[in-house]
């Protein structure tokens, strides 16, 4: 199944939880990618003890997780793309709403 995940929020057990949920998705033998939008492009930055979003995106990103992170969401937060989360547009969020089976919203 092609599974398309729409994170918005940097809050962190729950930025943790959405990345957590796509890795085991992916190791289920499903695809997905993940669209960060909003407050979520800010999940790379979050450092908790107890929830460790970059690992995850790094566990996500090394079994062939695709992540993408809307660019005016970065810019009005003066943040740049990174390799593992790349500038996107409205239109490639509207291509994931199409190419997935099913779509989750964190």
């Amino acid at each position: 199944m092609k599974i398309g995940v729409v994170l918005g929020t940097n809050e962190p057990e729950t930025a943790w939880n959405a990345f957590r949920f796509s890795v085991k998705a992916l190791d289920s033998g499903h695809t997905v990618r993940v669209f960060l939008l909003g407050a979520g492009v800010e999940s790379e930055r979050i450092h908790q003890d107890a929830y460790d979003v970059p690992e995850q995106i790094q566990a996500f990103t090394d079994r062939g997780g695709e992540v993408l992170a809307c660019g005016t969401c970065l810019r009005s937060r003066q943040m740049d793309g990174s390799a593992l989360c790349p500038i996107s547009t409205m239109q490639d969020l509207v291509d994931l709403t199409t190419w997935a089976d099913r779509m989750l919203t964190f």
